[in-house]
């Protein structure tokens, strides 16, 4: 039997949850033709995997990766982690399905989280979106049908209920967004023009996600919690699955600082909702703070309009004290023990890791000001993340939280990765690397539970057919490491650094990492 790649003697950990074996892969054209003994075929290109761990590619289920794979489709941060296929516009956020007049308005809202992709692009539709993608970027691409960009084009970036003409223009944008192949709806219900929604309103969309059977990916409630079922939160995200009988699929659900070893707090409400019949699924990442964009930070009349309107408001001294003083009154997102990690232009570069508190105090100015301050300077291309603990009893207490939770087979990794600015949050270089490499050894689990977490658990939940697993027909996405030796090496003080021990990366059959390099093989695709 001939193949175009043949990965000999490695342990093969298959995604399923089985146990690792012995075996060999065969690879021909895009897919796995044979896993099995194959020490009798020949092959255009054999790969020794002696000692190490061949597994399926994995695939991150909530990636902010969506800009910087159009201005970079190598995408190195990712696919050196082994990363064959990102699910990008969680949290509601993404550039598609939007006009010509509403693409470069939300972009430039966007932009500290997601940089600033071409302008003159088509992201009209999701259709439109995916072609920008497909065979442009180093890893698969799948996407969610996002809760702002749908909202935006119904009834602009404006806080009014959807009813009528404007709530049937959405449903109908979801419907043919979903139809386009993506892959579920996504909202974040803690940035705009998402937060707007009240809970019967995202019932709505949830009919329509229902019929197709995919799932609705929410980032839990922050903002505007008069609007939401008994405050927002873990509650209003099971009362609409309770409503529509629909997928529910949890972002980031994990304990942060002040939370530590709380799990049964965390996960009661979880299990109550599955015993009702609910069907959810959730996903974490092993870090103990995140990161975001400074729009989290004011109050929804702010966002209206977009970002002429909001740098017009920052600009107005009378304007600019309402919102100083709404936002001293907010109980959430106050803008604390945070680093800037993106700033856009070279002249506040040197802004980039420098605390929000300490920048407020050379500027002799309140932290809120100062982030008006700098938005305003960068026209809000700027992103932040938190500052870790500096109890190191706390932030482990949080990394074996975060094991455990991924000891349970409804879990699945989420990086929420911004691979965007100077000093970015590790985890968009280091997040799926640290999970099964130091921290895999550090609190002893299976290697086999964690990888189904990573491949076959969320293609099973988003529909990725023929990926996930190491079997006959798959697509050969696939990612061949050292156990013993993988380890992230990106760190809050210099986050730009790949892992070791990921040594070759396969994507639809072809390399697009080879002895820790990338080749510079664009084999991704618009997936599913």
């Amino acid at each position: 039997m001939h193949f175009n790649y043949l990965i000999k003697n490695g342990t093969v950990v298959d995604g399923t949850g089985s146990k690792p074996v012995k075996s060999d892969v065969g690879i021909k054209n895009q897919t796995i033709e044979v896993v099995g003994d194959l020490s009798t075929s020949v092959a255009d290109n054999v790969l020794d995997a002696n000692g190490m761990i061949v597994s399926p590619g994995f695939i991150d289920v909530h990636s902010h990766a969506d800009g910087a794979l159009l201005i970079d489709g190598q995408h190195s941060s990712g696919i050196k982690q082994g990363v064959t296929t990102e699910i990008i516009a969680p949290d509601g956020l993404t550039l598609a399905p939007l006009s010509k007049t509403n693409y470069p308005m939300y972009r430039q809202y966007l932009s500290g989280i997601l940089g600033l992709p071409p302008v003159n692009i088509d992201m009209s539709s999701i259709e439109a979106a995916r072609k920008n993608y497909h065979k442009k970027t180093a890893c698969n691409v799948a996407t969610f049908a996002a809760h702002g960009p749908i909202r935006i084009e119904s009834i602009g970036m404006n806080d009014k209920p959807l009813k009528g003409k404007s709530l049937n223009k959405a449903l109908k944008l979801l419907s043919e967004s979903l139809e386009q192949g993506a892959v579920g709806f996504s909202t974040g219900l803690s940035y705009y023009p998402n937060s707007y929604s009240d809970t019967e309103e995202l019932i709505e969309f949830m009919k329509v996600t229902e019929k197709t059977g995919k799932p609705l990916s929410i980032h839990l409630r922050n903002h505007n919690i008069d609007r939401s079922y008994v405050g927002g939160g873990i509650e209003e995200a099971i009362e609409i699955g309770r409503k529509t009988n629909a997928k529910i699929h949890i972002e980031h659900y994990k304990t942060q600082p002040g939370s530590e070893n709380r799990l049964d707090e965390l996960l009661n409400p979880i299990d109550n909702a599955k015993r009702e019949g609910i069907d959810i699924t959730l996903e974490t990442y092993p870090y103990p703070v995140g990161s975001s964009f400074p729009q989290a930070f004011f109050p929804g009349w702010v966002h209206e309009g977009g970002p002429v309107d909001m740098i017009s408001r920052f600009t107005d001294p009378s304007i600019r004290e309402k919102i100083l003083i709404a936002m001293k009154k907010m109980d959430y997102s106050r803008p604390t023990d945070s680093a800037w990690t993106h700033i856009g232009s070279k002249k506040n570069k040197q802004l980039e890791g420098v605390a929000f508190e300490d920048l407020a105090k050379t500027m002799n100015i309140s932290v809120h000001e100062m982030l008006i301050k700098v938005m305003v300077e960068e026209n809000l291309t700027c992103g932040f993340r938190g500052i870790p603990p500096d109890s190191v009893s706390s932030w482990r207490q949080i990394e074996k939280d975060v094991m455990t939770l991924l000891e349970r087979p409804d879990y699945m990794v989420g990086s929420d990765s911004i691979p965007v600015g100077g000093l970015p949050h590790p985890r968009a270089y280091g997040c799926f690397a640290r999970i099964i490499g130091r921290l895999r050894r550090r609190y002893n689990i299976k290697i086999e539970d964690l990888i189904q977490r990573m491949t076959e658990n969320p293609a099973l939940r988003f529909g990725l057919t023929k990926r996930g697993t190491i079997t006959k027909g798959s697509f050969a996405d696939i990612v061949i490491f050292d156990g013993e030796n993988v380890n992230d090496q990106s760190s809050f003080e210099d986050p730009r650094v790949h892992p070791v021990g990921i040594h070759h990366v396969f994507v639809n059959g072809k390399m697009a990492v080879k002895n820790q390099e990338t080749t510079g093989i664009l084999a991704g695709e618009s997936v599913p």
